[in-house]
């Protein structure tokens, strides 16, 4: 009867064809025998198939990669799901026994029910205790034939071809201008001293380094060594500087005497670790150097594609193997970080640089993925929103 039925179905399609697109006979026949299955090698690779939407919900437990299979998720179909996932959460850290796992993903059938291919996820949602709700949806942009992931909030899961070397982020020192953090503290820092007016001043007599003075009413004057720095010598890092032991002029306003300060390019940025921690490398690549290196100290620098370059200070020591000539994979352990060179403390000292050029990492398009704008933004969240409301009719957990 089914088969009956989807012959009445080819016979009527080949009906509705015009006069010009008629099927012959012979094409008649194999596009029945496409829709209704065959042993013929002649159609057998060209069943007509048809997809389904289909979704799968649970808890963890164990891995999620385990658990969406047990759920009935083609694993092979939620390769490409998991890499966009962990773009945004550490699937092996930051997902735990508990969380819960949403999953729609549509998969293809022969007319005989037979599955077609691996099947492929359209979107996925994690709720976690550790990090909250992630949520990845396909989006074309335009007229592209790309449909990948991006996340909820419209920011791409494309993997940047660029990474920053360590696996936690602390940025201690930005890219740019900076005081030099090992020159002399200089009067930048300090704000003014101002002295307790005296209407007899008598000559003062210095107590133990010049903090303290004393007037004609017998009061100790303070001058501002050790106090907090102005503003601008906060906002430049800097710490106040003693001020000298000589009295200033009843009234008057007084600054302690210290060199300028050297402002220096900081050409990179400083990333703080304890000693030891392993140090990546930002992208595959092959290593140019790798040395002691004056101020650098212990150096690592690796040259990309596309004309960029990274670069590596300060290391404790070079992880075995890495030399000149060696090839790299990005997120290949490459040495492990130090206070070698010219070094305030344990951090890494991390450089990138473009046709030769340094650049600041945080900003370059190689680190940064893209996110949605204007009317793709906007047709991206209509589509997020269609999908959410399907899911609830499907039963989908709130």
């Amino acid at each position: 009867m089914i088969k009956q039925t989807w012959a009445a179905l080819a016979a009527a399609l080949c009906c509705f064809a015009s006069p010009a697109d008629a099927a012959s006979p012979d094409e008649a026949q194999v596009a029945a025998e496409r829709l209704l299955g065959s042993d013929s090698e002649q159609v057998q690779w060209s069943h007509l198939p048809f997809t389904r939407k289909l979704h799968a919900w649970g808890v963890v437990v164990g891995s999620l990669t385990a658990s969406t299979e047990a759920a009935g998720v083609p694993p092979a179909a939620m390769t490409e799901a998991l890499r966009a996932l962990a773009t945004a959460i550490d699937l092996e850290r930051d997902v735990k026994g508990g969380d819960l796992f949403w999953v729609q993903y549509e998969q293809g059938y022969t007319t005989e029910g037979d599955s077609i291919g691996a099947g492929r996820v359209l979107w996925a949602e994690l709720r976690t205790a550790a990090k909250g709700t992630v949520a990845i949806h396909r989006f074309r942009i335009g007229k592209s034939s790309a449909e990948p992931f991006w996340l909820a909030t419209g920011h791409s899961t494309e993997q940047m071809s660029v990474r920053l070397p360590l696996d936690r982020i602390s940025i201690t020192s930005g890219f740019g201008l900076r005081a030099d953090p090992l020159d002399e503290q200089h009067a930048l820092a300090m704000g003014p001293v101002r002295v307790t007016p005296s209407a007899k001043p008598k000559p003062t007599n210095t107590v133990g380094k010049g903090h303290s003075t004393a007037t004609a009413e017998g009061r100790a004057v303070k001058t501002r060594a050790g106090a907090g720095p102005t503003l601008l010598g906060r906002s430049m890092g800097l710490s106040p500087v003693p001020s000298r032991s000589a009295a200033a002029p009843s009234g008057s306003v007084a600054r302690a005497v210290a060199p300028r300060a050297t402002l220096v390019m900081h050409q990179g940025i400083d990333l703080a670790a304890d000693i030891g921690t392993p140090i990546y490398a930002a992208a595959d690549g092959v290593v140019t150097g790798a040395a002691a290196n004056g101020g650098y100290g212990n150096w690592i620098e690796i040259e990309h594609e596309e004309k960029l370059s990274t670069l590596y200070g300060h290391l404790l020591s070079f992880a075995p193997g890495i030399a000149p000539g060696m090839r790299v994979q990005k997120s290949d352990l490459i040495g492990f970080v130090g206070n070698t060179g010219r070094s305030t403390g344990p951090h890494l000292h991390f450089e990138l640089r473009s046709n030769g050029k340094p650049t600041n990492p945080v900003i370059h398009p190689s680190m940064n993925p893209p996110q949605l704008s204007g009317v793709d933004l906007v047709r991206y969240r209509e589509v997020v929103e269609r999908n959410l409301a399907e899911a609830q009719r499907e039963g989908k957990p709130k």
